[in-house]
């Protein structure tokens, strides 16, 4: 049988022949002795076809779909051009040799040809690498280099581009960050009460927030000087008058020691380490809480930014926890307590991280467990969203939220939750109907640049601009006059059309009592002639209406 073997290199594919092998006879380590000899390896592997890549980003696509397992449309028609044709209903003559396995499947389910991927292909295959460069003649000596240093470039660029602002490393380093300065923070702020007691030892008592211990020791400095004149100051750090004044007065009868200048400035200098690091603690807190909002809203709004963020950090990356069963989510970060009943065959743990979120705490102890459990499905929803959706939104995160709520309200009341589907529905539409208003508000904004744009673009070319509002006239008599005007001439065209409606009546009339109406045209013209001209006076309009009724008067009788 024969044997091809498909080389995939940074230029193109390759397909080599091998021929003259024994297939009972195929023994890796001889076959790993003779491929360094290029002599002899040329004798039995002896190349069959190339087909060059088009350009350097014909050869990343290529190279991407390679790794993923996957056959592109120019290896299928390079392969079915130069490997004999697989009849139906018979068995091939010949196999191809893969380097992965993944491929070779792929390959055999789309074209039928027998593919094998063992340690007698690989050493093979090692070999052709090794002298590649002395197959293809129309290589030069550095350019099969050069595409290997571009590919490689170029594969590792387009592996590690990313979005920005969706960037869970810079969660999982701020989560580590936190936590590390929430120990030394705790560690530092003990030391600082240590330090100071021996000076101060009633003021541990009075104050107990570490933060607000050091900016007290701060501030007070030295006991023996701490007097009445310093309580609006020590009111203003505690936010309490009555603790200020019970710390002058346990200055005043304090048991402890005197220190030295020096001791009392290395201590205010401890203190104001200890309080930048709180200070810094609340930015980095806030920062992550921006973060996560950024990359997973729909995690962080059910469960919390700081138990989403040890999530993803213990995970290792977001796609990873969107990737976990809701069951391993359960008991992320109780690895230890897990082994350790399958050892024992003990029980088994029923949660870990989630156990910091207020559910769980919420929960009766009888049902931590399956509130655990469902949390972690509501967690694992909300991470497979924040991680394939395309745009940021945290209706569903909130929707999910209002399902463990009513979860709770079940198991403590009994009241029926809504239906996972009906809740769904509901997201789905609101975040639709999310997109359109916003469509919505997009379109005349931009119609409004575009005005603008056709304002300055006309007066950069000297065209004067179109207000579009009239501006009011400084001098208010001048604005007044137009207006009277106005007036004058509506009450003329309200009194000229009144009159017409009587002559009209009168018409009708006539017209009832059988008297021909032949000049009615006439009489219309008349009248149209009557509404456009608006500068007649109101006695020439009165005088030709009475000629006219008596014109009429005389045509009846």
């Amino acid at each position: 049988m024969a044997l091809y073997l498909l080389y995939e290199s940074a230029s193109g594919y390759a397909l080599f022949l091998a021929h003259g092998l024994d297939e009972i006879g195929q023994n890796t380590e001889a076959v790993r002795s003779s491929v360094s000899d290029l002599n002899r390896f040329g004798k039995v592997v002896k190349l069959a076809a190339f087909h060059p890549f088009e350009s350097a980003l014909d050869a990343l696509n290529q190279c991407n779909s390679v790794s993923e397992g996957l056959m592109t449309d120019e290896l299928r028609s390079f392969l079915e051009l130069n490997l004999p044709k697989v009849k139906e209903g018979k068995k091939p003559k010949f196999s191809l040799g893969t380097a992965e396995p993944k491929i070779g499947s792929h390959i055999f389910e789309d074209t039928k040809i027998p593919c094998q991927s063992n340690e007698f292909v690989l050493e093979l295959l090692r070999g052709v690498r090794l002298h590649f460069d002395r197959f293809i003649k129309d290589l030069k000596p550095g350019d099969l280099e050069k595409a290997q240093l571009g590919l490689g470039h170029s594969y590792s660029r387009a592996k590690v581009k990313f979005n920005v602002n969706r960037v869970d490393n810079m969660v999982i380093q701020a989560i580590f960050l936190l936590d590390t300065l929430d120990k030394d923070i705790n560690s530092f702020s003990m030391r600082v009460r240590e330090w100071y007691s021996w000076h101060f030892p009633e003021l541990v008592k009075i104050v107990n927030d570490n933060y607000l211990y050091a900016k007290v020791a701060k501030f007070v400095e030295n006991k023996l000087e701490l007097s009445e004149d310093k309580i609006p100051g020590l009111t203003e750090i505690l936010g309490d008058e009555d603790k200020a004044k019970e710390i002058v007065e346990a200055a005043k009868a304090s048991m402890g020691q005197d220190l030295s200048p020096i001791d009392l400035i290395n201590v205010q200098q401890f203190a104001q380490r200890v309080m930048d690091l709180s200070e810094y603690r609340k930015k980095l807190y806030e920062y992550l809480v921006t973060k996560m909002n950024d990359i997973a809203p729909n995690l962080a709004s059910l469960i919390g930014e700081v138990v989403g963020a040890r999530l993803i950090s213990h995970a290792g990356s977001l796609t990873n926890l969107a990737k976990c069963p809701s069951s391993t989510l359960q008991i992320l970060g109780a690895e230890k307590a897990l082994f350790r009943a399958l050892k024992t065959r003990g029980n088994t743990p029923k949660y870990g991280l989630i156990f910091h979120s207020s559910f769980i705490g919420r929960a009766s102890a009888r049902n931590k467990g399956r509130m655990a459990r469902y949390l972690a499905n509501k967690c694992s929803i909300a991470s497979r969203i924040d991680c394939f959706a395309e745009s940021n939104t945290t209706v569903f995160g909130e929707k999910l939220r209002e399902q463990v709520e009513e979860r709770l309200e079940f198991y403590d009341k009994g009241i029926a939750p809504r239906k996972n589907i009906d809740v769904m529905k509901a997201a789905i539409e609101i975040t639709q109907n999310n997109d359109t208003e916003d469509k919505a508000t997009t379109e005349p904004s931009a119609k409004k640049s575009k005005k603008k744009k056709s304002k300055v673009e006309a007066a950069e070319d000297g065209e004067p601009m179109v207000e579009d509002k009239p501006t009011a006239a400084t001098n208010g008599d001048a604005s007044e006059e137009p207006k009277t005007e106005k007036k004058k001439k509506k009450e003329k065209r309200k009194l000229v059309e009144e009159e017409e409606e009587q002559v009209q009546a009168v018409e009708n009339s006539i017209g009832v009592n059988g008297v021909n109406t032949e000049d009615g045209t006439a009489k219309k013209k008349k009248k149209k002639k009557s509404k456009d001209e608006d500068g007649e006076g109101l006695a020439a309009v009165s005088e030709g209406k009475k000629k006219k009724k008596k014109s009429r008067s005389e045509d009846h009788d």
